[in-house]
């Protein structure tokens, strides 16, 4: 895993390299791998391992991590959970979104979600689910999906410096192997989708459409999507479904523009 620089908003590298590569050891956590041993945090991380060993120190010090002599390895400890809960209760953009969001899911029998960029993925802050497959179901708060195959990431990249996406575009390029080329001239596409119609589409699933518009708000870039699992082709999809994510963006940004004035 590459540390990827700062986005947009900042524009400055990081001056606290232990910060940053601590944050990335708790990045590393994810579902189906609760236990993870200095060997498994330095393969994704690409630390050094002497590197990883100070760190899971200082971090199971100050109670970010818990430790196990025997498996000789770590896990998240609970205290991580409220940084997720204050989060959450302090967005405007969340509170605002939600109820619209749980609005147009049930109207429409269609997924609803909310995410923004972590590094070179992208995860959901919101997730409202009315889909038959159980599998898409699942997807829930706290999930991360791959920002260069959904049309989360590819919206999101339409907002971001020719830098930024260099930058990115070079994450992909390495573990998109020989799909590369197929799958940056389908970021091109969507970008310039973005720009012409305020939305992309993409079907990075079997039987799945989903689209999304990004959102420029006062707390960062986010992304709303609307997903269905059909077996109707793309543009029928796109054709039926576009209007009610403008409609949802629009009563969004309208939402917040009340909830912030003075």
């Amino acid at each position: 895993m590459k540390i990827l620089p700062p986005g947009d908003k900042f524009g400055a590298s990081p001056t606290n390299r232990s910060l940053v590569r601590g944050i990335e050891i708790l990045r590393a956590f994810r579902p189906g791998s609760n236990w993870l041993g200095n060997g498994d945090l330095a393969e994704r991380t690409g630390l050094s391992p002497s590197t990883i060993s100070r760190l899971t120190q200082t971090l199971v010090t100050a109670g970010m991590l818990q430790h196990d002599a025997q498996r000789r390895a770590y896990r998240l400890a609970p205290p991580v959970l409220s940084f997720a809960h204050a989060m959450r209760a302090g967005s405007t953009v969340l509170a605002v979104a939600a109820p619209l969001m749980r609005a147009l899911a049930e109207s429409r029998h269609i997924n609803v979600g909310l995410a923004a960029p972590d590094n070179d993925e992208m995860v959901y802050l919101e997730s409202i689910r009315y889909n038959r497959r159980v599998a898409l179901r699942n997807v829930v708060s706290g999930q991360r999906v791959p920002m260069e195959l959904t049309s989360l990431g590819r919206a999101y990249l339409s907002t971001v410096s020719v830098a930024r996406r260099k930058a990115l575009f070079e994450v992909f390029q390495r573990r998109g192997g020989g799909h590369w080329r197929e799958v940056q001239a389908e970021i091109h596409a969507a970008i310039q989708q973005v720009q012409e119609q305020g939305f992309c589409a993409a079907s990075w699933q079997p039987e799945v459409v989903a689209l999304a518009t990004p959102l420029i708000t006062a707390e960062g870039v986010y992304v709303l999507n609307i997903s269905v699992s059909t077996e109707e082709p793309l543009p029928r999809v796109v054709r039926e479904l576009s209007g009610s994510l403008k409609v949802l963006a629009a009563e969004l940004q309208a939402a917040l523009a009340r909830a912030i004035e003075p």
